[in-house]
């Protein structure tokens, strides 16, 4: 089976252990966790059984190694993690706020994964991938976003399809270059993952039916808006479908989008409907909420599946 792949990326999360903790005074912190957008998507899909793949950059460090154990572990292939010896590996120091929202201390633009450039994606890389997945999240410097143009370019070329979850801050547009990067991902597009926020900043209708047709018109094949925890909704041209999220204790909601997107992706390409699919995914973001650390709630068709059983 040929692989679904991304680039972005990979970081260690320390976490604060109480609602309202400063990271202003000494306090209990939980980790280092493997972190990372795109590196929690990959780790999903190789938990469901798919072939995965990522391209990275980490430093050769502990929290570098820890990442790709932790990735292999879990059946990813790291074989396009390159290991950098003159550079550290990312990380973010995360603290919640009394009403669950969190706050976050990155080292990410002067660590390993902001070395990520062209050079680092070649064919030879990419040649067993039939499905590439992008996070907008990765597109924070000029060298990613061309290294995720020529990754899309080779992908397309080779006749396989694109996810794209935005996962984007409103700021980030007023960069022309980020824009400009939107745009261009957009039109080789099949599987776009936004938050409904995020439906809003990429077209320019007012509403949620005026983006999803906005969207179909530049060339996008299936839209799943995601809800939060008022669920999720599935678009097609000509097909719309809503599903309620499945009400769990909420521990920790880093990765849990990154995870329903991942499931979805894999089950589409497994051959599974777009019902089907969506049910996964929500199972999955549910899952992952409930656990902490990044990419712990990561899980499996037989986690899922029991989850589902209960619902």
């Amino acid at each position: 089976m040929e692989k679904i792949m991304t680039m972005g990326e990979i970081l260690v999360e320390i976490m604060a252990t109480e609602r309202g903790q400063s990271l202003r005074a000494p306090g209990r912190l939980l980790g280092p966790y493997a972190s990372g957008a795109p590196a929690i998507f990959i780790d999903q899909v190789a938990r469901l059984g798919h072939p995965a793949a990522i391209i990275a950059c980490v430093g050769d460090d502990d929290f570098g190694w820890l990442n790709i154990e932790r990735l292999q572990r879990d059946g990813v292939d790291t074989g396009s993690i390159s290991v950098l010896p003159d550079a550290v590996t990312g990380s973010a120091f995360v603290t919640y706020r009394r009403n669950g929202e969190r706050d976050f201390i990155f080292n990410i633009t002067n660590s390993a994964c902001a070395q990520l450039q062209p050079a680092h994606v070649n064919a030879a890389a990419l040649r067993d991938c039939a499905h590439f997945h992008v996070m907008g999240s990765s597109l924070f410097s000029f060298r990613l976003i061309d290294a995720m143009k020529k990754a899309i370019d080779i992908v397309k070329g080779q006749g396989g399809t694109v996810s794209f979850d935005p996962n984007i801050r409103k700021e980030m547009l007023r960069i022309a270059e980020m824009r400009e990067a939107l745009t261009y991902i957009l039109e080789f597009t099949d599987i776009l993952l936004p938050s409904e926020h995020e439906l809003s900043l990429l077209a320019d209708a007012p509403d949620e039916a005026g983006a999803v047709r906005e969207l179909f018109g530049k060339g996008v094949k299936e839209i799943v808006v995601k809800h939060g925890a008022q669920g999720c909704c599935y678009f097609a041209p000509g097909v719309r479908f809503a599903l309620d999220a499945i009400p769990v204790e909420e521990l920790d909601p880093t990765g849990a989008g990154d995870c329903f997107g991942a499931t979805f992706v894999t089950c589409r390409r497994l051959g599974k409907t777009p019902d089907e699919s969506l049910r996964y995914a929500n199972a999955s973001g549910a899952l992952a909420v409930g656990a902490k650390g990044p990419m712990e709630g990561t899980s499996g068709f037989k986690q899922l599946d029991a989850l589902l059983a209960l619902s």
